[in-house]
């Protein structure tokens, strides 16, 4: 009876791990392979690396937002300590590694996350997320009007220094391509592994009723706070490669409130609680307003309006958009792209999922 049984156990576990070890392989192919193969410096600098570092800043707030409940509309000003924290560090102590440099710039990030994310432990809601913008406005003035962060430049602005890894040279379009997919590859499975654990299952217990979560013993202040630090952390990584693996030059203003609005955009329409999610958000977030400017182009609405008046026309069709496709599906294009997903499967393997 063993014996027979015996095969029967490792059918079943070993094929789900055979399978997602084979969609992570093909994964890492198509990133580090396919991609860059395929892809011009135009796309790879235009497109694909801002889509990819946006998408990892949704994860960075999808954390706190998503599994932990917590509102936040002071995502740049996180990203903005960790761009001018990364500059600072390659220019007054050059001798340490790019890979070192980034994980000190998310630490420092983590750091202010926890001390700005203290009102959440008495405020909720709207009030809290009032509240982070503190942290937008207060950094955007901290690095303005102090010079010492920009090195004393008069224009007040930070240039990319030399990117290097190891003495491998990154300054190319596919350099900073592969600088930037292998940050994000190493953060998406520290997000897994944050989503997976018990930290996470925490979060989202704090999430759905943070009183039960306290009833049934879970340190729901600690996990408040670690919450703000983790989403800081990938924030903080984020905008030091917004800032040197895709603008090469940027200032405070690179990180306004306009973009802590963005990545709050990317959040809701990536869908909330959710990682692969939030790429699908910025790729829509870049994608659209580009594909709207080459319509007007096709369309050739300049005898009806001045450039002016299409630039606003264009925000308002894209504004629209949004509002219409969260209408539709609330749950956001990650809901949207699993449907498809399940229409497309045969049935018998529907019946059997």
């Amino acid at each position: 009876m063993t014996a027979f049984q015996e095969p029967a156990y490792s059918t079943v576990v070993r094929s789900p791990l055979n399978a997602s070890t084979l969609w992570v392989v093909l994964g890492l192919f198509a990133v580090f392979g396919a991609v860059p193969a395929v892809a011009d410096d135009y796309w790879l600098s235009s497109i694909i690396i801002p889509t990819i570092v946006m998408g990892l800043a949704g994860i960075g707030l999808n954390l706190l937002q998503g599994y932990t409940g917590l509102v936040s509309l002071g995502s740049a000003a996180f990203m903005s300590i960790g761009a001018f924290t990364t500059y600072n560090l390659l220019l007054r102590l050059p001798f340490l590694p790019l890979p070192v440099v980034l994980v000190v710039a998310g630490l420092v990030a983590a750091a202010a996350g926890v001390v700005f994310g203290l009102p959440s432990l008495r405020i909720k809601g709207f009030y809290l997320g009032a509240s982070t913008l503190g942290a937008q406005f207060f950094f955007e003035w901290l690095f303005t009007n102090f010079g010492w962060f920009s090195n004393d430049s008069q224009s007040l602005t930070i240039s990319a220094p030399r990117l290097d890894v190891f003495g491998l040279d990154l300054q190319s379009a596919v350099g900073r391509y592969y600088l930037v997919a292998a940050t994000t590859v190493i953060l998406i499975a520290l997000a897994f592994a944050v989503v997976k654990s018990r930290v996470g299952r925490e979060f989202m217990a704090i999430r759905d009723m943070d009183t039960a979560a306290s009833v049934i013993g879970i340190r729901v202040s600690q996990r408040k706070l670690l919450s703000f630090a983790i989403s800081s952390f990938f924030l903080g990584i984020t905008g030091a490669l917004w800032a040197f693996a895709y603008l090469g030059t940027s200032d405070a203003h690179a990180f306004n409130l306009d973009k802590s609005f963005q990545v709050l955009f990317i959040v809701l329409i990536g869908g909330v609680a959710t990682i692969f999610g939030n790429f699908l958000g910025a790729a829509f977030i870049i994608l659209m307003p580009i594909l709207l400017d080459r319509l007007s182009l096709v369309v050739d609405l300049s005898l009806l309006a001045d450039q002016g008046a299409l630039a606003n026309l264009q925000r308002i069709i894209f504004g629209v958009i949004i509002i219409l496709l969260l209408i539709k599906e609330p749950d956001g294009l990650s809901s949207l792209a699993r449907k498809a997903i399940g229409r497309l499967r045969p049935s018998g393997e529907k019946a059997a999922g």
